[in-house]
């Protein structure tokens, strides 16, 4: 990410989820009417268009012709995510972190209760940016939301998280979508070592990238415009994890891996015979992981 500026990907995420929720209802994975207010010039044009009939599934298309698998890829882990994420709060849990929360709005459209506390940790730019356009469009923070802001790469969430009043006693869902390949191996083993100490029950719901797409990305299908574009936002990749070990990477760190699936398999949940013939970012995977 360039200094002072916001996310260039949390914008290209915005712009799918704001695609997604004016498509059809029959159609629909999910909605977030937030995505729509952080995007800005042509990418909000192509949303307001999308509204009129059919517009919508043909900008799709555009879309998944141009990118291949970016849109399917981040909807389909957006609806696994919010899955997983009512299921925690179902469950009980009333203290959320979402570490990395870019330009997402589960605390306001996923949290419905006032005794459950939400901590948005992320980069102060894109948080700063976040919270302008939100004010900006007259939408009120949810009671229990504090925002955190925080450079994963130069500061320790622990600190910053705990003078926001963070409760390391109160069992939590801790969701760290789309952060981990941007940052240092020791940024990543920092904070899952963090996340371990939370309390017994706690979960956590983190991204990661293979890492042989770090090395060699030709094996996988349409990496060569995902790392063209990264590299004009100047948001390159530096982490990726191996599937094969990430159970003892994540058992050194005191997690225990309880789910580790593929794009291909996020696909297939999320849009069932539709997905087979959906192809790209496959090097994209979704793990869950508890504290024993």
């Amino acid at each position: 990410m360039r200094e002072g500026q916001s996310s260039r990907t949390a914008e290209y995420m915005a712009l799918f989820r704001a695609l997604e929720t004016v498509r059809a209802p029959r159609r629909r994975r999910f909605a977030d009417p937030l995505a729509r207010e952080f995007l800005g010039g042509r990418f909000r044009l192509a949303v307001r268009i999308a509204r009129l009939p059919g517009v919508a599934e043909l900008l799709c298309r555009f879309v998944d012709r141009r990118w291949p698998g970016a849109r399917t890829s981040a909807v389909a882990r957006t609806r696994f995510i919010d899955e997983r994420f009512a299921s925690a709060l179902a469950g009980g849990v009333r203290q959320v972190v979402l570490l990395g929360a870019g330009f997402d709005a589960r605390a306001w459209r996923l949290v419905d209760r006032a005794d459950c506390v939400v901590f948005e940790v992320d980069h102060p730019a894109t948080q700063a940016r976040k919270r302008a356009i939100l004010a900006a469009s007259g939408v009120r923070a949810p009671e229990g939301l504090r925002f955190v802001p925080t450079d994963f790469a130069v500061e320790k969430v622990a600190t910053t998280i705990a003078a926001a009043g963070y409760d390391r006693a109160r069992r939590s869902l801790l969701v760290w979508e789309g952060v981990t390949n941007y940052l240092t191996g020791s940024a990543v083993d920092e904070t899952l070592r963090w996340c371990a100490q939370a309390a017994p029950g706690s979960e956590l719901i983190f991204t990661y990238v293979h890492r042989r797409v770090l090395d060699d990305p030709a094996p996988f299908f349409g990496t060569a415009g995902v790392f063209e574009r990264l590299a004009a936002a100047g948001e390159r990749w530096t982490f990726g994890l191996d599937p094969a070990e990430l159970d003892a990477y994540l058992r050194e760190r005191g997690l225990a891996l309880v789910e580790d699936v593929g794009a291909s398999d996020y696909r297939a949940a999320c849009y069932g015979p539709e997905s087979a013939a959906m192809r790209g970012y496959e090097f994209y995977r979704i793990a869950r992981a508890r504290v024993p």
